[in-house]
């Protein structure tokens, strides 16, 4: 299973940034997806998850902000980040739901808000 995610960078406060994310080794349309983030000395958090009928929730604190999408056709999902907020800044990771950790899919993609 390879993910290859993209789009981060560094945004100022109020910002935007749109972060996508290409899967392949894996039934794509069959998977439930997330994006995770960790900051520094802070534990992995689901920011958001999209199922495979394409409905999504996501943490309290970004919601609102966040929109999560996916593509089948295209083995993708997307994350749509507005009004970003310093506390937003971490490394971001697109997960396949099977295994719900940061690290372990790739390596991430950061995301600075200052």
């Amino acid at each position: 299973v390879q993910l290859v995610e993209s789009g981060g960078g560094s945004v100022q406060a109020g910002g935007s940034l749109r972060l996508s994310c290409t899967a392949s080794g894996i039934t794509f349309a069959k998977h439930e997806m997330g994006w995770f983030r960790q900051a520094p000395g802070n534990e992995c958090e689901r920011v958001s998850r999209i199922r495979v009928d394409g409905t999504s929730d996501y943490l309290d604190s970004v919601s609102g902000r966040f929109t999560m999408s996916r593509d089948n056709a295209k083995s993708a999902v997307y994350l749509q980040m507005d009004s970003l907020k310093p506390e937003d800044t971490a490394v971001y990771f697109c997960v396949p739901l099977i295994v719900p950790r940061c690290n372990y899919w790739s390596q991430g993609t950061q995301v600075t808000v200052s």
